[in-house]
């Protein structure tokens, strides 16, 4: 296989884990001291992975040019927001919509990025991540009752937010992959100082906004260190996985693949609390499973 599909699937599974750690979290912090807490905690591994990519490449850092600052920076602020955005989500009644619409990011990364950025995809391409999505709305076990929700105005705005979240990461993993390649140097290379630049400024911008937003996060954050420390780990690790893919891959046949993520988290689930998966459920799993053949041999 390429190695974007390996990163890929690395990325997925800690997404998933990290996901279900954030969750919790977000019982504990406010909505912007969870996004931060994903950040702070994954810097000191974020630069030791960057150190051990310079000495295993035997290269130097690469020169930040004007490109490369221009769409890390916009990407750092999208991926705050979409990530904001997301545990916001989890605040309102609803939030399984909420957070099943921001799994649209797949078909988001793919018009934005065919919009606004040239990457196309093919016919089958496009085949690929319609037929994911739809793997993934079926499998979120949420029932799509638009007269209820359109009733219920924190419905509402708990879809909201989960649209915005998916927009904003799908622009962000865009613009990561225009960083990257920006820098013209090792692939792996470029991911890693990618990484390392846009956590660091996410750090300091999220630092910042919750001390003068609300400083009493700042003791939760230490004493929650645990689950805080849980969640910077397998942030850094899916970032990880998602940078460097993106650099070897359009991110829309990134994103496409990354919906595996959805039927990890199904696949813990179920072995961990041993429920019944259902007829809908198995037909959502054949449809991201069919995604991802169709992806891989075809598109």
């Amino acid at each position: 296989m390429e190695i974007w599909i390996y990163f890929t699937l690395l990325a997925a599974t800690m997404q998933a884990v990290r996901t279900a750690g954030q969750k919790q979290l977000s019982t504990k912090l406010n909505s912007m001291a969870t996004t931060g807490v994903r950040y702070l905690y994954a810097l000191p591994f974020a630069w030791c992975y960057l150190w051990w990519m310079l000495d295993f490449k035997q290269l130097a850092v690469p020169a930040l040019n004007n490109s490369f600052l221009q769409y890390a920076l916009i990407a750092c602020v999208m991926q705050i927001w979409g990530t904001a955005c997301l545990v916001a989500a989890f605040r309102y009644r609803n939030f399984a919509v909420a957070t099943s619409l921001a799994k649209t990011e797949a078909i988001q990364v793919a018009i934005v990025g065919a919009l606004f950025f040239g990457a196309t995809l093919s016919g089958l391409g496009w085949f690929s991540v319609v037929v994911g999505v739809a793997g993934v709305f079926l499998v979120s076990k949420v029932k799509y009752r638009l007269r209820d929700i359109l009733a219920d105005s924190q419905g509402l705005i708990g879809m909201g937010y989960g649209l915005a979240a998916g927009l904003g990461l799908a622009i962000t993993t865009l613009l990561i992959r225009e960083s990257s390649l920006a820098l013209n140097t090792d692939l792996m290379l470029s991911a890693a100082v990618t990484l390392v630049f846009m956590i660091t400024v996410q750090s300091v911008i999220s630092l910042i906004y919750i001390s003068l937003q609300d400083k009493a996060q700042l003791p939760l954050m230490l004493k929650h260190w645990r689950l805080c420390l849980f969640v910077g780990i397998t942030s850094v690790l899916g970032s990880i996985g998602w940078f460097t893919a993106a650099s070897f891959q359009n991110a829309a046949y990134v994103k496409a693949l990354g919906q595996v993520e959805f039927f990890i988290t199904l696949a813990l689930t179920y072995r961990v609390f041993k429920e019944t998966i259902t007829l809908k459920e198995y037909a959502g799993m054949f449809l991201i499973v069919l995604s991802v053949v169709i992806l891989l041999l075809w598109a």
